[in-house]
């Protein structure tokens, strides 16, 4: 996990070379040599503790060492001359390894003034070289400032999607591993993560009475199960390929920091070379580059399909490249999923008949902010291949983060089930049964049927779904019809027991009625094709259909309405206006699969009986609200007792620097969740210096106190990461008797007190009167209770929460029992 200092510092060092340096990849350039330059000679005084000698800075190179370039002695031009020529003179220390010789080929410094250098240096001398997991970190939060390479196609892969089809894949530590388009080996450090994990016992088991020679694992040591030859052989078997020399060495660094003594990435043409067309991998990972140059690549004459696309050239050689029971995981744009062009469909062809296993459909917003372009990841794996005739589609529509540019997380991500129904096709996929809403398989025969091997699982799963349905599908108008409802004055709707229904739903009453109930209504204009159930007796008005069933005897009305539910009746909506739905186009259209009766009837128990827990969890969800018992006995202390408040400010605009840090500033439009881990905007250290805003820390709260947002409550958060603010919202830092968790709900347990404070300002806006709200009281336990009934209470809230993923898997579970009947 990357502390919180260590990024500031990174963002630190950006903000000063910005300036000098405005290209990012230029920026991460510089922060890198000059990194590995200080670890160099923190590696250098630690040989020298440990009575070994200095090999990085030694000899005639001794005079570049750190200690002189930090001297006090030294003037600034002089440091600049000193640094710029040492980096420039590196790759040709004899005693510098190759891996590092490497990384200073072609360095030097692209600025000439002496203050950004030594403000720069400053920063990096607080970083020490430290083989661990946080440095690592640190070195991958800087690289994801590289955000994308957009000309050449390549655009950084978000880790969560990484790390997702690392674990579908589930890579071993006898496994050879593979990214020939590597960029900065992010598939590769997260599969190496991934085997030290699955590698790692926490606790050892005691040693008494053992026999083994194995050496025994080190307590909280990533991967402790594994034996010094066991990882050697691991990070050797982990290698990749790029073109870029600058994402080589950038690469060999991010390796280098995350363990690897000799990481194995060479520039390498992919597509163009074939030296290293007879080395293949067990596992093979990769983003590769999506556009192809002017005029396309011209390849080498090995590959099965012919092309000039560089899509298809990358995914043609990983599809060759595997071994004979090997597997890979590639994200591909949608060029690949259905383009008609022969090359593209020759791919297809391919994959569906030797490797192609599962497709994965990703929301079109995964690589914002860098590209808006819609992929898929291909899962091949040759095994599996030999077991099954069919493809397993899987749509995720919620990857954990929202689709705009900002990427902000949020809940009920569909990764971990999406993770957990592709592990389970992949090991046994003979008894492998999809939920009908995420995953379904298809049949590689029905795939191939038409002769263009298109991959979009839309296509196959709505066709198979008709096509193989396992009863008579019927037409619409000898099932049911669609009648028209009766005209009805809004006037006449305010009295009586029979609901007035219209295309949004109960428009009004009514003291008599025109349908009996059950029936189902149909919004015919404005929400054209809505479908409602409806109980009771009632009147449709003249914006609706009521359902009609032909035979009673042979169609229960309650299944019906679940099969109307499934049809999509909104998209044969058209017309001039208003569009509305013509009851004609819907007998055209549709067809209904009429099982037995019986068979209806235990359909709709099914689904009613899932339908009453979604019901009862959605009543835990709406009802729940944290609730603090007070006793008597507790001591009653004023708000400005026991915490202080503080303004925000905004910075000015008109200045950008202010607004490109990394520092969340928040306003009204953040604060609508108990706990803030970041904002909208972000504002720079510069902003907090030169600016009205400032910061404050993690355990204190910050709460609205002018704005419309207070006219539903007062919003109090509290603040995870540490925060600027606006002057809309104060700063409550509280004293420490005082639990901040407790605090927050104490008071938002106070609703009604909050309405009495509240004052409209000038131009109507609502703002808290800040002298009343330190007039507040609560009831304050001692420090110790505070934490037991905050802990108590997330616990009940974690609980609550859970019951938005029992919906979600109880409406899965709805919509397969109604596609059974397809």
């Amino acid at each position: 996990m990357l502390d919180s200092d260590t990024k500031r510092r990174i963002d630190s060092c950006r903000d000063i070379l910005v300036g000098k340096v405005p290209d990012p990849k230029s920026q991460v350039e510089q922060i890198t040599i000059a990194l590995i330059y200080k670890f160099m000679d923190d590696m250098d005084a630690e040989a020298e503790e440990l009575g070994g000698s200095r090999s990085f800075f030694a000899g005639e190179y001794a005079r570049f060492g750190w200690a002189q370039l930090m001297s006090p002695s030294l003037s600034g031009f002089e440091v600049l001359n000193v640094y710029s020529e040492a980096i420039q003179k590196m790759n040709e220390n004899p005693g510098v390894p190759p891996l590092f010789r490497d990384i200073f080929k072609n360095a030097y410094l692209p600025y000439r003034d002496p203050e950004t250098l030594k403000s720069f240096l400053k920063e990096i001398n607080y970083f020490s070289y430290d083989h661990s997991e946080r440095l690592g970190d640190a070195f991958e939060y800087l690289l994801s400032v590289l955000g994308s390479q957009g000309d050449a196609g390549q655009f950084r892969t978000p880790r969560h999607i990484i790390d997702f089809m690392v674990a579908v894949m589930d890579p071993k530590k006898n496994e050879t591993i593979l990214d020939p388009a590597c960029g900065t080996a992010g598939f590769l450090i997260s599969a190496w993560k991934h085997i030290l994990a699955s590698n790692t016992r926490a606790t050892p088991a005691s040693a008494s009475g053992s026999t083994s020679v194995r050496p025994e694992p080190v307590e909280g040591q990533k991967g402790n199960l594994l034996t010094p030859d066991e990882r050697a052989r691991l990070a050797a078997s982990i290698h990749g390929y790029d073109i870029s020399p600058d994402m080589v060495r950038l690469s060999l660094v991010n390796l280098y920091l995350h363990g690897f003594t000799h990481p194995r990435v060479e520039e390498y043409d992919t597509l163009t070379q074939d030296d290293k067309w007879n080395e293949v991998a067990d596992v093979i990972l990769a983003n590769p580059p999506f556009m192809s140059p002017k005029g396309g690549i011209k390849p080498h004459k090995r590959f099965t399909v012919q092309a000039s696309r560089s899509e298809v050239l990358f995914v043609d050689y990983m599809a060759e490249h595997l071994t004979a029971t090997g597997r890979a995981a590639i994200v591909v744009p949608e060029g690949i999923i259905f383009q008609s062009g022969t090359a593209y469909k020759a791919l297809r062809k391919m994959l569906v008949d030797t490797s192609l296993v599962a497709v994965v459909s990703l929301p079109a917003g995964v690589f914002n902010p860098y590209s808006g372009v819609k992929t898929s990841i291909l899962i091949l794996d040759k095994r599996v291949h030999k077991q099954t005739d069919k493809v397993l589609f899987v749509k995720v529509g919620n990857d954990g983060f929202n689709l705009g540019a900002q990427r902000r997380a949020v809940v009920n991500s569909d990764l971990p089930e999406a993770t957990r129904l592709l592990r389970a096709w992949m090991i046994s996929p003979d008894g492998f049964e999809g939920d009908g809403v995420m995953a379904q398989a298809v049949e590689r025969a029905r795939i191939g049927e038409s002769g263009d091997f298109n991959l979009s699982g839309e296509r196959y799963l709505a066709s198979n779904q008709r096509q193989n349905a396992s009863h008579p599908l019927v037409p619409f108008q000898e099932v049911c019809t669609l009648e028209y409802g009766i005209s009805l004055p809004k006037q006449d709707r305010v009295d009586g027991p029979f609901p007035v229904l219209g295309s949004n739903g109960v428009t009004g009453y009514h003291n008599t009625f025109h349908v009996l109930g059950p029936t189902i209504v149909v919004g015919r204009k404005g929400s054209a094709g809505e479908v409602t159930f409806v109980a009771e007796n009632c009147t449709p008005i003249d914006t609706t259909y009521y359902v009609k069933v032909v035979k009673s005897e042979v169609c229960d009305i309650r299944y019906l309405f679940q099969v109307l539910c499934t049809l999509n009746l909104q998209s044969l909506k058209g017309g001039a206006g208003i569009p509305g739905l013509n009851r004609n186009d819907v007998y055209d259209a549709c067809k209904i699969p009429l099982p037995p009766l019986e068979v209806q009837h235990q359909i709709v128990a099914e689904i009613e009986g899932y339908q009453k827990i979604i019901d009862g969890a959605r009543q835990v969800l709406d009802n729940y609200k944290p609730h603090v018992v007070v006793s008597s006995e507790w001591p009653v202390a004023r708000v400005a007792d026991v915490s202080t408040l503080s303004s925000g400010g905004t910075p000015s605009k008109a200045n950008p620097a202010y607004w490109e840090g990394s520092i969340p500033w928040v306003s009204a439009k953040d604060m609508k969740a108990d706990r803030l881990t970041d904002a909208l905007l972000h504002v720079s250290e510069a902003a907090l210096k030169e600016s009205s805003t400032r910061l404050v820390q993690p355990g204190s709260l910050l709460i609205l106190v002018r704005g419309m947002g207070l006219a539903n409550g007062v919003p109090i958060c509290e603040i995870a990461v540490p925060c600027a603010f606006n002057q809309d919202v104060k700063a409550m830092e509280p004293s420490a008797e005082v639990d901040a968790s407790f605090l927050r709900l104490s008071l938002q347990q106070q609703a009604a007190q909050f309405k009495k404070i509240l004052e409209t300002a000038a131009h109507g806006t609502l703002k808290v009167n800040t002298a009343d709200l330190l007039k507040m009281q609560i009831a304050l336990p001692d420090l110790a209770t505070q934490r037991a009934i905050v802990a108590e209470i997330e616990a009940e809230q974690a609980l609550v929460t859970a019951n938005r993923e029992l919906i979600r898997r109880m409406e899965a579970k709805v919509k397969a029992a109604i596609d059974r009947v397809w």
